[in-house]
């Protein structure tokens, strides 16, 4: 049976960082526009429309619904803002969108290739429209506006339209760079990074593969289904693998692709290769890539990353060569790399203690924290039955027995930066905190399935604290849910959790072509399915509506659209009955209660948060708008209010940053700390009796 799995991480925020990592790419595949359909193609889409048709929870089929569905959320992936077609073009698609499904079911996606050459057509005309736009004057004191979103607004019909909306999007984009605070562009800087930018994006969308093409096609055909059900080429299999089994082989960097096409270091990997060579640095711009001793030099400026990733992995022992630009500009040079095994060290569980406040006796509390990023598990060595694959739990009863070594008197969970993972580990992992009980409660087309802990005895039976936010989801949820239900610790953090409460099994379409008797040539790639809902020990299904806070701290990440329930075609809230399980009162109502009451008082007397909350007042009033203004002493204004994009970039850095601490010691930790503190001088210990008392006590 597949292993079971999610993770929103990659979903809701791309990543700004690809590790390299195992196989090489030849160049000869990188630069031309997808040609096809292939038999593979052919073969694939086979294999995945009876899979869904076989194993999705909704039972739904291949019908014209899902092919409606299916037309628009292919144009939606590719023109987004409604930029790049005309109404005539999406007119002309949209005569076949009862087709598609009928096409599918036979293998047939050649129009996946067809809307992709228009698209590629109509992106070259826009980015030569938006090069002549960038060399007229603009006007920044004239009261205009731009469509803040332009998903329910009109692809423009003709040529007149489609220059007037980008005009009005090539004076926004020279807006934001005028108005950066860090580095302020103008004049003819900002025109040659805009040329750049545009040119390097028209590049990028001539750089799709087949394989690129067809995981885009055939995932909107399957995110029709439900927003995860997609389907992976064999590279993004592999990289999803490397994740959850957080090792590699390669050379120990992380890479970032900049706007103007060029590949920047944005890591060295302890211990790692590049590491021990000692020639890179941090910034430093690789411009070509080389293999072996003497191998072509590869010119990978304005090369999609991920077809860089490529060209850098390779098997440990093997050697490439980097043309390299180094950051404090000393002169282009070679750096030869012998590629080696690497541990993902900042990707797994990682534990610190800190003493905070005082005791009775005057002593500090020693407190616990565990960061942990994913439910990762090394599913190879899982299938292998090897005894020592990676584990989050194993590396998380480690931590806990050290925690208890150096007599911690709490312990603080971090799932805020958490998207999800094994389904197993979620289970084995709250498993550490309850002495044997069911967890998780799991319907799917086989029936009802019921997943407890079965090994006696806890890591940890003293007070629990689960920090969440809204970017903590799947399995994340299904420990928080069961913490919550048990009574067992206090969840901390935004409103509520993600609110995705689906189960995805992974079918290798190698394995699955061979049931369906349907040859294969080399590797097909793995469709991430859903089959099965999950639900609390009290019932209640996650999906959609998340798991609640007890005690909510003020964040706007509680208010940005990056839920489930923000997702097209998500699968519907459900519920099942309660199953038969002990709560240990550790938490009650009324504690909860007079913890948001201490916790409240302070935020409404700490600067920072109070600046949290007009900011949150401030991104309300900004989403009603449905446009932003292009005169330059309003936009400056509005941004010094609040810019919202600052704050998701700053999000997704926080999310992706390899270099995070395990407590990093801001405004928000503290009071998190502090309701900690609260919760072991008011909470841990006392009879439910005592819980309900403190309703009664004057708030401190």
């Amino acid at each position: 049976m597949p292993l079971k799995f999610d993770s929103i991480r990659t979903r809701f925020m791309l990543p700004a960082v690809l590790l390299l990592s195992l196989t090489i790419l030849l160049p000869s595949t990188l630069c031309a526009d997808p040609v096809g359909p292939t038999q593979n193609d052919r073969y694939i889409t086979i294999s995945v429309v009876q899979l869904l048709k076989m194993k999705h929870l909704s039972r739904h089929a291949l019908d014209d619904e899902i092919s409606q569905r299916f037309m628009k959320t292919y144009l939606k992936m590719l023109d987004p803002g409604k930029m790049y077609f005309y109404q005539s073009d999406v007119d002309e698609f949209m005569k076949r969108k009862l087709d598609l499904d009928d096409m599918a079911s036979h293998g047939d996606i050649s129009f996946g290739y067809k809307v992709y050459k228009r698209f590629l057509q109509r992106v070259d005309e826009r980015v030569a429209m938006a090069m002549e736009l960038l060399q007229a004057d603009h006007d920044f004191t004239i009261d205009e506006e731009i469509m803040r979103d332009r998903e329910d607004a009109a692809y423009p019909k003709t040529p007149e339209e489609a220059r007037e909306l980008w005009r009005k999007r090539v004076k926004y984009d020279l807006l934001v760079l005028r108005t950066d605070k860090k580095k302020p562009l103008t004049g003819k800087e900002a025109i040659e990074k805009l040329e750049k930018r545009y040119a390097s994006r028209s590049r990028r969308m001539h750089q799709y593969s087949n394989d690129d093409l067809l995981e885009m096609y055939l995932t909107a055909m399957t995110s029709s289904y439900d927003p995860h059900t997609t389907y992976m080429s064999p590279s993004t299999l592999e990289n999803f693998e490397i994740a959850m089994r957080l090792e590699l082989e390669g050379i120990g960097a992380s890479l970032q692709s900049d706007d103007d096409g060029t590949t920047v270091i944005k890591k060295i990997i302890p211990g790692g290769a590049a590491d021990k060579n000692g020639e890179l640095k941090v910034e430093d711009r690789i411009t070509g890539v080389g293999q072996g001793d003497e191998g072509e030099i590869v010119d990978i400026v304005n090369m999609k990353l991920t077809n860089v990733v490529k060209l850098i992995r390779g098997e440990r022992g093997t050697v490439v060569r980097l043309q390299v630009q180094p950051a404090d500009d000393s002169g282009e040079k070679i750096v030869k790399i012998a590629r080696e095994r690497i541990e993902l060290k900042d990707s797994e569980a990682r534990g610190e203690v800190i003493e905070e406040g005082k005791k009775p006796d005057g002593s500090p509390y020693k407190i616990g924290v565990i960061d942990l990023p994913s439910f990762y598990m090394d599913m190879e060595g899982a299938r292998r039955g090897l005894p020592d694959f990676k584990s989050t739990t194993r590396d998380v009863r480690v931590i806990l027995d050290d925690f208890k070594a150096k007599g911690v008197d709490a312990v603080v969970l971090d799932l805020r930066m958490n998207g999800g993972g094994s389904l197993t580990e979620a289970i084995n992992l709250t498993g550490l905190f309850i002495d044997r009980g069911p967890v998780v409660q799991v319907k799917g087309l086989g029936g009802y399935i019921l997943y407890e802990d079965h090994d006696p005895g806890v890591s940890w039976d003293g007070p629990l604290v689960v920090l969440t936010s809204k970017f903590s989801a799947s399995a994340s949820e299904i420990l928080a849910g069961a913490i919550q239900d048990y009574q067992r610790g206090l969840i901390v953090g935004d409103h509520s959790t993600h609110g995705k409460g689906t189960v995805q099994s992974l079918h290798d379409l190698n394995r699955a072509l061979g049931v369906f008797n349907i040859p294969t040539i080399g590797k097909m790639g793995a469709l991430k399915i859903t089959m099965q809902q999950f639900y609390r020990p009290n019932g209640d299904s996650t999906q959609n509506r998340g798991v609640l806070a007890d005690v909510e701290l003020p964040s706007i990440t509680s208010y940005w659209d990056v839920g489930e329930a923000d997702l097209d075609y998500p699968v519907a809230f459900d519920r099942l009955e309660s199953t038969d399980f002990r709560k240990l009162h550790d938490v009650s109502k009324p504690l909860c209660k007079k913890l948001q009451e201490l916790s409240q008082k302070r935020c409404e007397s700490s600067k920072h948060f109070q600046k949290v909350m007009k900011n949150i007042e401030k991104y309300k009033e900004q989403k009603d708008r449905k446009t932003v203004t292009l005169n330059e002493a309003k936009f400056r204004a509005e941004r010094e209010e609040m810019n919202d994009d600052d704050e998701k970039k700053k999000k997704a850095e926080e999310l992706n940053d390899p270099n995070r601490p395990v407590v990093k010691r801001d405004d928000y930790m503290n009071e998190a700390l502090a309701v900690t503190l609260d919760f072991l001088r008011l909470g841990k210990g006392l009879p439910p009796a005592q819980h309900q008392a403190l309703t009664a006590q004057p708030t401190q």
